[in-house]
């Protein structure tokens, strides 16, 4: 199937479906993926078929990019509407991360003030104290959480290293009421096992960990780009509205992309 390598650190402007015109920050190297999960929907492909041989950008290097790009668009007159923490891969994996939210912050506020800093993320570091608070000094701070099913996140999600939904789940109530929930909903199989998470089995516990969390807005997708690995489908988007329709149930903002 075919998949997506980023340039690094800095690719677009994009349109995003969920954030409007945005400008990616890539801090993982521009030739491959570094992620501490390895989905079997990655739009980036399978970890072991995408092993980097650059090394991460420097803090350097992607402020001094950012800054030609942001500089460029402001010259040009086009502003974007959100600078995007994401690429190839988990952005809160590079050890410099804290440092390069706050120099885009800077940066943001000298050239560009009105766009929002995201940051799309797999929740994976939020046991890190510094961060959670650099994620809490962005604007929308986009975490994953596609299950409460450790079966499930085994086969789907594919954690590169020890991971517990429980302690994810608090780490991420910690973060509220700023966080931002962004869910995975699809169908189809893949080895034999069936992967629709859209049934009130899984919805139903998901749900009550999101209420737990309080978040300030459930963002819930599903397949958009070809996916690595055969057999995944789209959920259909009267699944996605049912559920949506749950959240806004239970008095929490949701968002849809179809």
């Amino acid at each position: 199937m075919s998949t997506v390598i980023y340039p690094s650190p800095i690719f677009g402007p994009v349109h995003s479906r969920r954030l409007g015109v945005s400008l990616g920050i890539n801090l993982l190297p521009a030739d491959g993926k570094c992620c501490s999960f390895d989905c079997l929907y990655c739009e980036c492909g399978l970890n072991r078929e995408r092993r980097p041989t650059r090394p991460l950008p420097t803090r350097e290097e992607v402020r001094e990019a950012l800054e030609r790009q942001l500089q460029k668009m402001h010259d040009e007159g086009v502003h974007p509407d959100v600078l995007t923490f994401a690429g190839n891969g988990e952005p809160t994996l590079h050890p410099h991360f804290p440092g390069i939210v706050d120099d885009t912050r800077r940066l943001r506020d000298q050239l560009c003030p009105e766009a929002k800093i995201s940051v799309l993320s797999n929740s994976t570091q939020i046991h890190r104290s510094e961060v959670r608070e650099a994620l809490l000094r962005t604007d929308n701070p986009i975490m994953k959480l596609d299950t409460v099913s450790p079966d499930y996140i085994r086969l789907v999600d594919r954690p590169q290293g020890h991971y517990d939904v429980e302690q994810i789940i608090a780490h991420l109530a910690e973060m509220s009421p700023q966080v931002i929930i962004q869910t995975m909903f699809m169908q189809g199989n893949y080895g034999g096992h069936d992967l629709d998470n859209t049934g009130d089995a899984y919805v139903a516990p998901w749900l009550e960990s999101v209420k737990r969390i309080g978040p300030r807005q459930v963002m819930i997708y599903t397949l958009d780009r070809e996916t690595p690995v055969a057999g995944l489908l789209k959920a259909t988007p009267e699944r996605l509205d049912g559920i949506a329709q749950r959240v806004r149930a239970a008095g929490l903002d949701c968002s849809v992309s179809y």
